[in-house]
């Protein structure tokens, strides 16, 4: 993680271009509970990061994820996070979660890619929906920045089949 938590309108949280290794990062799927989705989180030769994978509905699965380990990203004073990314037209949720555990309550954002084209998403954090395994927790909180531990993206929404989703940077905006 490069963080630069000044008084800037943005910070960088990951270049992918200047990362030697995803080490910070780690790969959830759906086999957690029974599922056959399998998915990866590489550096790429073209100094991005790739999430690719399949996402398979047998066995009750249906779900690939990539995420941070847990680490303090110290952005209390930001407003969202901004990522760069070029998709395969599917639909895609950004992920946050403000302790360090495997599960629990996150932070979900829809987004949804076109087809080869790279895009600039924002991720409002008054805009992110709290969520326990897909379902919406109406009495949990909005997102705290300070307490940011982890990062991520996810697929789901019985989107079988294969699926690549780039990734350039992260930043945070004030």
């Amino acid at each position: 993680m490069n963080s630069n938590t000044s008084d800037a309108d943005e910070a960088m949280l990951f270049d992918f271009g200047t990362l030697e290794n995803t080490d910070d990062w780690l790969v959830v799927n759906d086999g957690v509970m029974g599922g056959l989705s399998k998915s990866r989180f590489i550096l790429s030769d073209s100094n991005t990061a790739v999430f690719s994978g399949n996402v398979s509905l047998e066995n009750n699965g249906g779900f690939a994820s990539a995420r941070t380990k847990a680490m303090q990203f110290q952005l209390d004073g930001f407003k969202g996070i901004v990522v760069r990314e070029k998709g395969d037209g599917k639909k895609y949720q950004f992920r946050i979660r403000t302790d360090d555990r495997l599960d629990g309550v996150s932070y979900r954002y829809h987004f949804e890619t076109d087809i080869g084209q790279w895009q600039t998403i924002s991720v409002p954090f008054d805009k992110c929906v709290p969520v326990f395994r897909g379902r919406i927790l109406p009495n949990a909180g909005p997102v705290s920045p300070k307490d940011i531990q982890q990062l991520g993206f996810l697929i789901s929404d019985k989107q079988a089949g294969e699926f690549r989703l780039e990734i350039e940077w992260i930043k945070a905006y004030r």
